[in-house]
């Protein structure tokens, strides 16, 4: 019984192990997960001082560089946010720069510098527009600002999602 049980709990932090490595182990079959990323691509009038500005805000790095792209990275190396130049590629959304920018859009962010990031938002003397308060929904502390081209940005402690 003791053996079955041991067998059960090791089975269980080989499968959550499987699950870290993104790998499915079915009948003796190992296969890799795909994986789909989605990568926040907005459009800023000048891609050089925004890409300044996130990197104050979120102490992330330029991973690219230009006047009319950017990505920018966290210090693990993913994808934190692309700044596109208004007009520059001929891409349909970003053509007109007169339009409000991010209408419908929120640009919201989990993470574990939550302090740091209002910190560094005060440094710049960003536009706060909610500040740290408890969200009743998430029952996470979250605040909201403004980015130079007035996209509205969420920044929330980091949870998971949860059904």
């Amino acid at each position: 019984m003791a053996l079955d049980y041991r067998r059960t709990e090791y089975q269980s932090l080989f499968n959550h192990q499987l699950k870290k490595w993104r790998i499915n182990f079915n009948k003796g079959v190992i296969t890799k997960k795909t994986m789909t990323k989605i990568d926040p691509i907005i459009a800023v009038k000048d891609v050089e001082f925004s890409s300044k500005w996130y990197q104050s805000v979120f102490d992330c790095k330029s991973l690219h560089g230009g006047k009319e792209f950017d990505i920018l990275v966290s210090e693990n190396d993913e994808i934190l946010i692309c700044l596109h130049k208004w007009g520059e590629h001929h891409h349909p959304t970003m053509t007109n720069s007169s339009i409000t920018p991010g209408n419908g859009l929120i640009l919201y962010f989990r993470t574990e510098n939550m302090n740091a990031i209002r910190q560094n938002v005060e440094k710049i003397s960003g536009t706060i527009e909610e500040d740290i308060h408890l969200n009743p929904n998430s029952l996470k502390k979250e605040f909201s600002l403004r980015d130079p081209d007035g996209y509205y940005l969420t920044i929330s402690e980091f949870h998971k999602y949860e059904g």
